[in-house]
């Protein structure tokens, strides 16, 4: 007997994480994950399941992320009624991370509508609502690290926890198929952290196993030390303030905020930079920020000790968090040096466009990319330097610098990749790559067959394989 696995999101691409696994009749999705890019293409995408979701049986969720996340109330919304497992810190997040994603479609569908009306075309959808999203909260059913569960009868599950953001987790598998069929390990990633960066502990070794779904976003890039980085923010900041320019931090609201916020209260602290304004403009990064503290369980030694220290690692005394509009529309009246961090972090949605806008024609400001950029997105316009960007569909030329510090990107880079995966080699079977652009899965299948994998495949959207339990090779 087989347990197959269908890849319907994050093949050959970074967005819309989405596989499903088939055993004993049953469907079970890992992670339900928004599709993020050209925006009529994702819409597309986001409003189609490749099966009627009423008949999924459950969902096991890595982590929190919208491109991970995200559809799990459009799921819900079309009569998806299964549990979704997830560990404790990812639950909390997602119940701020969905509610903040359908605000922020309904009012994009308004914005669009007006100017569908003027063309005489149909309103805007948003993909779900509010209603949805609390329909989907209680759904959730969480299980803490290291504590294996049931899934089905047959099939066994367990979070280890990676390191990438709060709360999340890879996924280990253990299918039983009837006597005399032997059973079958499944390892999926999700997102893999790294090692020594602030606040979340290292990810911890993979489980051996026969097939594995790894993630391969930075497969073929190696990320500056994470000792660098501290020395690297506090001299951009430093010359944008002689420049008597504003520094501008795109940032996604969980996790890369956080970081940020921990470094700029200890670079406070040693007085290596000074004491300017800073604000935190997202009321979804307030409010995560709030998760972070719910659960010191998930902190690194260093993280716990300066907690100790300071009473606030998050920078209550360093920096002002705003959930208002019209103070958030304040900062764009500022001409005097400060920092603005606000979401979301590929520039694509929420109100960073607006501090952008405001503050891209001037060569005095800095905008500060601190995280990967998928293609097609204004981030990633702005990591290339185009000269002129698009925004709310106005041009605007790109006056202000732009500096580029991927040593802040929660996701293993090549060596950390093959760190945690070269161990797996003379067991696993079959290893698929998602969760990356081609060109990086490339180099990453080829580091890992020169340390023993025999079989890598990069998946295509809708490709199934059939994993079967046969004895692994010697």
């Amino acid at each position: 007997m087989t347990l197959n696995v269908t890849f319907h999101g994050a093949a050959r691409e970074v967005t819309g994480s989405m596989h499903l696994i088939e055993a004993d009749g049953m469907k079970i999705a890992l992670d339900c994950g928004l599709f993020q890019g050209r925006r009529a293409e994702s819409i597309a995408k986001n409003q189609t399941f490749p099966i009627d979701p009423s008949k999924l049986h459950a969902v096991v969720l890595s982590h929190a992320h919208v491109d991970h996340c995200g559809r799990l109330p459009m799921l819900v919304k079309l009569g998806f009624s299964g549990q979704i497992f997830a560990s404790p810190a990812t639950r909390d997040l997602c119940a701020l991370m969905l509610s903040d994603s359908a605000h922020i479609q309904q009012e994009d569908a308004k914005y669009l509508t007006r100017k569908l009306a003027k063309k005489g075309q149909p309103p805007a959808l948003a993909l779900y609502d509010e209603d949805d999203v609390a329909r989907t909260i209680g759904l959730f059913r969480t299980v803490a690290q290291e504590r294996p569960f049931w899934i089905t009868k047959r099939l066994k599950a367990c979070f280890h926890d990676t390191g990438h953001m709060l709360g999340s987790c890879l996924m280990e598998l253990d299918y039983t198929p009837p006597n005399p069929e032997p059973p079958i390990k499944l390892v999926f990633t999700g997102d893999v952290g790294r090692f020594d960066l602030p606040i979340l502990r290292d990810p911890l070794p993979f489980p051996r196993c026969d097939y594995l779904i790894t993630e391969s976003t930075y497969g073929g890039r190696r990320h500056p030390p994470t000792s660098d980085l501290k020395g690297q923010l506090a001299q951009i900041i430093n010359d944008t303030i002689a420049r008597k320019g504003k520094i501008i931090i795109p940032a996604f609201s969980v996790g890369r905020t956080q970081v940020i916020v921990y470094f700029l209260h200890q670079l406070q602290l040693e007085e290596k930079i000074p004491c300017i304004p800073t604000y935190i403009d997202s009321p979804l990064a307030v409010n995560a920020t709030e998760v972070f503290r719910l659960h010191p369980e998930l902190f690194d030694r260093e993280a716990r000790a300066f907690q100790r220290e300071t009473g606030d690692i998050l920078g209550s005394d360093c920096c002002t968090y705003i959930r208002d509009v019209e103070l958030s529309k304040q900062l764009n009246r500022r001409r005097r040096p400060c920092i603005i961090i606000s979401a979301s972090g590929m520039c694509e949605a929420g109100r960073i466009r607006h501090h952008l806008k405001n503050n891209i024609g001037s060569a005095k400001n800095t905008i500060i990319i601190v995280g990967f950029q998928a293609a097609h997105t204004l981030g990633r316009r702005l990591v290339e330097r185009q000269k002129e960007v698009r925004i709310f569909g106005r041009p605007f030329r790109l006056k202000a610098r732009v500096e580029v510090l991927n040593g802040f990107s929660a996701h293993a880079d090549r060596d950390e990749l093959q760190r945690l995966l070269k161990p797996l080699a003379t067991h696993c079977k079959r290893a698929f790559l998602v969760h990356g652009e081609p060109d990086q899965m490339a180099i990453l299948r080829d580091t890992m067959r020169s340390d023993g994998f025999s079989t890598i495949d990069m998946p295509e959207p809708g490709q199934t394989f059939s994993l079967n339990g046969r004895a692994p090779r010697s």
